[in-house]
């Protein structure tokens, strides 16, 4: 695995979500500039929004940034109900 990528887990939903968001971060600290792999994504709740939001705000903090990959439908569209669609940098939802 490339060592600029950070890879979510298959399952990230609350009880998940301190421990990946500290890995995240950590990842971040080593590596500001950051492409967040989402592809196995495939159970989770608010909770990995939170996730993504920690990792956003710790590459901020780095002077790095974060590139959301792979999200899957699901996520995305409860990112945009959330208002993060912009942060993310997801693309527009098609109508």
């Amino acid at each position: 695995m490339n060592p600029s990528t950070f890879v979510l887990p298959a399952v990230l939903t609350h009880a998940q979500a301190s421990a990946t968001a500290l890995a995240l971060v950590q990842a971040v600290q080593a590596q500001p500039r950051l492409t967040l792999d989402a592809s196995a994504l495939q159970q989770f709740d608010s909770s990995a929004l939170a996730v993504l939001l920690a990792g956003l705000r710790a590459a901020s903090e780095q002077g790095g940034h974060i590139t959301v990959q792979a999200l899957p439908p699901r996520a995305a569209s409860l990112a945009r109900v959330y208002g993060l669609a912009e942060l993310l940098q997801l693309p527009v939802a098609s109508a």
